[in-house]
């Protein structure tokens, strides 16, 4: 059992791709991703599952059909299943999210930005 820190800002270096989380850690069936935002996102939601967003560097915005909320570093927010929503980062910002493992990140949307293969780093 390795029980040695994962350094946040190392695990950042190791790519370069926005909108592909990437999976630093799993506590019990929950994975801790990385991942880097920029641009817009499609609008999805997740049927069985909460997400958490925690802003590590940057700043961000999640949409909401019926509000926008502001994230900046050292802020986060726990979206409730089923809520559609859309983040966009007008530069580059670092997250991290918390999740069921094999959540899909794009939710029930599909698409382009869907990633297929989880990726531990």
């Amino acid at each position: 059992m390795n029980q040695s820190p994962i350094n946040l800002a190392e695990k950042f270096t190791k790519f370069t791709e926005h909108w592909s989380p990437k999976i630093i850690a799993k506590m019990n069936n929950y994975h801790f991703k990385l991942a880097k935002f920029q641009g817009d996102f499609v609008w999805h939601r997740h049927v069985h599952t909460d997400e958490v967003f925690i802003v590590i560097d940057g700043e961000m915005r999640i949409d909401f059909r019926d509000e926008t909320v502001e994230l900046k570093a050292g802020e986060m927010i726990v979206i409730p299943q089923t809520v559609e929503h859309k983040p966009f980062a007008a530069e580059e910002c670092k997250i991290m999210i918390i999740e069921p493992a094999g959540t899909v990140n794009t939710g029930d949307a599909g698409g382009d930005f869907t990633v297929d293969k989880n990726e531990w780093i």
